[in-house]
């Protein structure tokens, strides 16, 4: 793939991105719907509001421009907040050619319609979630920090179209940078939204200094709960057990970096929900996913116990000491 590749968005994954295809000789233009946000990351060759300290390339080519967005590319990557995807796209539809693939590197359901970021996509450009759109999505355990320092990471391109997941995977892959491919784009969709919400959770207990037992019990039955989802919704089970699945919720729920698990660190310690936003610099995607997931929940009949509670932590003003003794005083049962 020699042609330019547009980036949609202009928040840390989508200055990453950018940065390892300008860094591969791979032609690139990122675009950003802030006028100020483009100056500045253009003036400085830095994203200093999310990606800080590290270099943006010379050879990227940064617009505003809808026009411009598209111009002489062969892909398009959607690196836009899930509640956010729609507006966006609608504004660039009429330049966005109607055969160019997009590959989406968004984590989260959009609330009130419950479809994943591919959907998202496909209804706009299409008008209708499941309608004839190249699409596919990078996903896994991917701290944009530790990559654009050069650190090994390793993600999943998945699509149904396994030519379209082979040319993202030969886009992206370096040497310090591995992608496998994947043909369930519904797993690795729910995979990688629902794991917020998990490390939500995994930041009350660290804001709690609830030890590493708990860690351990949360990631695990955690894990249980969004593959039992994402069974229900066509996903496959070992889609959950790989990269996009447990790589990526072990990597949310651990790192410092990690924008959700932060966000549930100051809960736990006694913030509130809007001074711990209020604090974040970036869009923590799993606050609004958590009423998307208990809503799929609701419609497919699955029990998600940390999801409810992470929910009633966050909006309803449960204390959290309280929702972990509601949580392990629980009518025993066999693991499922």
């Amino acid at each position: 793939m020699g042609e330019r590749t547009a980036i949609i968005g202009d928040g840390a994954m989508a200055t990453l991105c950018a940065k390892l295809l300008a860094e591969k000789g791979r032609p690139v233009r990122l675009w950003s719907a802030f006028p100020d946000q483009a100056a500045d990351l253009d003036a400085h060759r830095e994203n200093r509001r999310f990606l800080p300290g590290v270099p943006v390339p010379r050879e990227v080519e940064i617009t505003t421009h809808a026009g411009e967005a598209f111009d002489g590319a062969a892909l398009a990557v959607s690196a836009v907040p899930a509640q956010f995807a729609r507006a966006v796209w609608r504004r660039l539809a009429g330049a966005c050619p109607s055969d160019l693939p997009v590959c989406s590197v968004t984590k989260g359901i959009e609330n009130d319609t419950l479809l994943r970021p591919t959907q998202v996509l496909a209804d706009v450009l299409t008008g209708s979630p499941e309608g004839p759109r190249p699409l596919a999505a990078l996903s896994g355990p991917c701290i944009a920090r530790e990559v654009a320092a050069g650190q090994p990471a390793t993600v999943v391109a998945a699509s149904d179209d396994h030519d379209l997941a082979r040319r993202v995977q030969e886009l992206f892959t370096t040497a310090a940078f591995r992608v496998y491919t994947n043909a369930d784009l519904i797993g690795v969709e729910l995979a990688g939204a629902t794991k917020n919400v998990i490390a939500i959770a995994a930041g009350i207990l660290d804001g709690l200094s609830a030890g590493d037992n708990a860690k351990a019990a949360l990631l695990t039955r955690g894990l249980a709960e969004i593959t039992r989802l994402g069974a229900a919704m066509g996903g496959r089970r070992a889609t959950f057990a790989g990269l996009a699945g447990l790589g990526d919720l072990v990597t949310t729920c651990v790192s410092r970096h990690g924008r959700n698990r932060g966000l549930g660190e100051a809960v736990g310690r006694g913030m509130t929900l809007r001074d711990a936003q209020a604090a974040t610099a970036s869009v923590v995607e799993g606050v609004a996913t958590t009423r998307s997931v208990l809503a799929l929940a609701a419609r497919h009949g699955i029990e998600m116990p940390i999801t409810a509670a992470v929910a009633d932590v966050l909006f309803d003003a449960k204390p959290p000491r309280q929702a972990i003794n509601d949580l392990m005083t629980r009518a025993p049962k066999a693991e499922d």
